[in-house]
């Protein structure tokens, strides 16, 4: 399960974009410690946020092929949905790139976008960290982004916390 938001500052706080989404691994490979690619699909329903222009209900869907190039593990992500209001489809995509300089720490650089149906697309870049404290089951990241279109925010901060509820697989006769 994937839960998250954004918290915006201007001009006062506000909640935007929630989500809540259950991700699923449709095939083992180099994030389980197997041979061969990754992939897995996110999907779930965009909540109404505390702004008033997004009010409704949408709905996402992910798909998210991981490898590995050399030492970097290499995420490609792809999909679509509905906006939370006026229903308008709307395609994302990612390319992430994950660079392990320490068991525990690893630097981030990821290109994204997304396209809404009659609006500008919002493409960014971000670089950042991901820690993993002591538990094999917490992570912490933080991120500074930059907009690379019209659409997006100039200049955006991350932070992120992220828990592994993940349950082993029985075994597979």
């Amino acid at each position: 399960m994937v839960g998250e938001f954004r918290v915006e500052a201007s001009p006062s706080l506000a909640m935007t974009d929630p989500g809540l989404f259950l991700k699923g691994v449709l095939k083992d490979g180099v994030l389980q410690d197997k041979p061969g690619v990754s992939i897995a699909i996110e999907a779930g329903p965009l909540l109404p946020s505390t702004l008033p222009h997004e009010n409704g209900v949408g709905f996402e869907a992910v798909a998210i092929v991981s490898g590995k190039v050399a030492p970097v593990t290499v995420h490609v992500n792809g999909g679509g949905g509905l906006d939370r209001d006026d229903r308008h489809a709307f395609g994302i995509w990612g390319v992430i790139g994950e660079l392990p300089v320490h068991s525990k720490f690893r630097f981030v650089g990821e290109v994204n976008g997304e396209s809404i149906q009659g609006e500008r697309p919002n493409n960014s870049a971000l670089l950042g960290i991901i820690w993993q404290p002591t538990s094999k089951k917490v992570f912490l990241d933080a991120g500074v982004r930059h907009g690379i279109g019209r659409a997006a925010p100039d200049w955006q901060f991350t932070i992120g916390l992220t828990f592994d509820f993940s349950l082993p697989m029985p075994s597979r006769p």
